[in-house]
C-alpha cells in the first residue's frame, strides 16, 4: 500500500504513523471513497491523521481534533474522541 511504499522509500524505516495535508480537494466523489478506502485499511496498522477542509470529510471521519481560530489564539475541540 501507499505507507508500504513511503516506507521502502525511506529506507526501510518503520513508520507508525501516516499524516496527509490537504490531499483531497481536487479530488471527484469516486477517487475521494476510494482514497478514503485505502485509508482505512491503512489505519488498521497505523494512525492515520489527515488535515483537510473538505466537507465530506468531516462528516465521515469520526474522530476529528478540530482548530478553532479565537481572538486569544487557537483552541481544539475534539470530536468522536474518549
Amino acid at each position: 500500500g501507499l505507507a508500504d511504499v513511503i516506507q521502502e522509500r525511506a529506507g526501510r524505516i518503520e513508520m507508525d504513523s501516516l499524516f496527509l495535508d490537504e490531499g483531497f480537494g481536487t479530488l471527484d466523489e469516486e477517487t475521494l471513497n476510494r482514497a478514503m478506502s485505502v485509508l482505512e485499511e491503512i489505519r488498521e496498522n497505523r494512525m492515520v491523521g489527515i488535515i483537510s477542509h473538505v466537507a465530506e470529510l468531516k462528516r465521515t471521519i469520526p474522530c476529528q481534533i478540530k482548530v478553532r481560530k479565537g481572538m486569544k489564539g487557537s483552541r481544539l475541540e475534539l470530536v468522536g474522541v474518549s
